[in-house]
């Protein structure tokens, strides 16, 4: 059986969940509501490191966290900050509202300046603490999406399948029948088949609901240019009215 989340109850008498809050209070006072500012301020720093995991000293996380955006604008840190205090749960539904006028405010800021890992915890955020419906279901289809892409490229790493070769007779092959992959699913018919522009199309739609549909439709169209299946197939596509990327 699955395990489940914690109920509110039990999340109160955990000690390390009150450790993680420790100081927050400290650290939410220094965040600028000036967004504009911040746009123009770049993170001065000699090298740009990634943080792998947390610590439960909120302080050093800050600390930690801002090497990630090493000579990148302030507001990115700010947004990250955000979403940091909202998951200790440190005045969760006060920095959830400003979290939302941030991306109210800078939507497109935001968009062409965080990572796709910043957009991901953005609609996580979202997900978890929006009142709208059409918000977090759009939240969740962009987690999917990028969780999917995440566990097969890591799959692809861990066996060193990025040396593997194509086989051209396999790929014929799927140009002429279907292949069975798993209950009732087919193999995607490499180089022709419109199932991600059908689905492209229907992203396009999202993207015009809310904030997050934006968020999807920039996730997808990243994942077109950078090392993913959706690049590699969109290189062996060659039909081009079936074509998806943006």
């Amino acid at each position: 059986m699955a395990r489940r989340d914690k109920s509110r109850f039990e999340k109160w008498f955990s000690l390390s969940r009150h450790k993680r809050r420790a100081g927050a209070q400290e650290m939410a006072n220094q965040i600028s509501l000036d967004f504009a500012a911040q746009k123009k301020i770049i993170i001065e720093g000699d090298e740009l490191a990634y943080t792998h995991g947390s610590t439960n000293d909120i302080e050093k996380h800050f600390v930690d966290l801002k090497r990630e955006f090493t000579n990148q604008p302030e507001l990115c840190y700010t947004h990250a900050k955000l979403i940091v205090l909202i998951r200790r749960e440190f005045e969760p539904e006060k920095h959830f509202q400003l979290f939302e006028q941030l991306w109210g405010q800078e939507k497109k800021f935001l968009l062409a300046n965080l990572n796709t890992r910043w957009l991901l915890s953005a609609t996580d955020t979202f997900a978890d603490h929006s009142k709208n419906d059409a918000v977090r279901a759009l939240s969740l289809a962009c987690a999917c999406l990028i969780n999917t892409i995440k566990i097969q490229e890591t799959e692809r790493f861990i066996t060193n399948a990025q040396k593997c070769v194509d086989d051209e007779s396999k790929i014929e092959c799927l140009k002429n029948e279907r292949v069975a992959l798993f209950d009732g699913t087919s193999a995607f018919a490499v180089g022709t088949d419109d199932t991600l522009r059908n689905m492209r199309w229907k992203i396009d739609k999202a993207s015009k609901i809310n904030v997050v549909g934006e968020i999807l439709f920039e996730i997808f169209a990243r994942i077109q240019e950078h090392d993913t299946v959706y690049r590699r197939l969109k290189a062996r596509h060659s039909r081009k009215k079936t074509g998806w990327w943006v």
